[in-house]
């Protein structure tokens, strides 16, 4: 039996609809005398994005952390954050089309990621903001992917039932996660799976 198309879609926005220049922290890193992937290395790690992400630090308080672990200088260090942190990534445009493909046949479309209290700034800064219909943030709902409430509260926010709701996510616990949470989850590797994505949602 062919399933019904989705109603609406939630989208992850690092990793999917925006991306991120690799040089860009490695320019960085070498002027400054850093190993290679220290920025991320040490901004990811747990202890550190957990509460940056679940609504427990602010993105600064968050970046603070980050330049106190960092091997240098307290003055090259907050240096090396804030040059790091004026890059705020790129949209794909392929992923925006699908977007407003999606819109513009009626399906919701929300934006559903982990993210610190800078993210309005950040969709402001990259036009999105005008582009989706709702935003499920971490930081707001004090709550991260994958918890089970996490997507509960985004299935609220869309106003359906889970099965109804397409999420697109590049992480695999996420996307674990989500079906677990009865959403249509599809984890995200690139455009090409742009084709699959408009047929679950019923495009043309």
């Amino acid at each position: 039996m062919r399933r019904q198309p989705a109603k609406a879609l939630l989208i992850d926005l690092d990793g999917v609809l925006r991306r991120w220049d690799p040089a860009v922290p490695a320019a960085v890193e070498q002027k400054y005398g850093l190993s290679s992937g220290a920025l991320m290395s040490t901004a990811f790690t747990w202890d550190l994005l957990r509460p940056a992400v679940a609504g427990e630090l602010t993105d600064a308080e968050w970046m603070s952390l980050v330049a106190d672990r960092l091997p240098l200088s307290a003055q090259d260090a907050r240096a090396a954050v804030a040059e790091w942190q004026t890059h705020r990534g790129t949209v794909d445009p392929e992923v925006l089309a699908f977007v407003r493909e999606a819109r513009a046949a009626g399906r919701p479309v929300g934006i559903a990621t982990n993210a610190t209290d800078r993210l309005r700034d950040d969709l402001a800064a990259l036009g999105l903001a005008d582009e989706v219909d709702l935003v499920v943030s971490s930081w707001e709902l004090r709550i991260h992917k994958p918890a089970p409430e996490y997507f509960a509260r985004a299935a609220a926010a869309v106003g359906l039932e889970p099965q109804w709701i397409l999420f697109v996510d590049d992480d695999d616990r996420t996307i674990r996660g989500a079906r677990a949470a009865k959403l249509l989850a599809y984890r995200w590797s690139g455009p090409d799976g742009l084709p699959y994505l408009r047929g679950a949602l019923g495009l043309p």
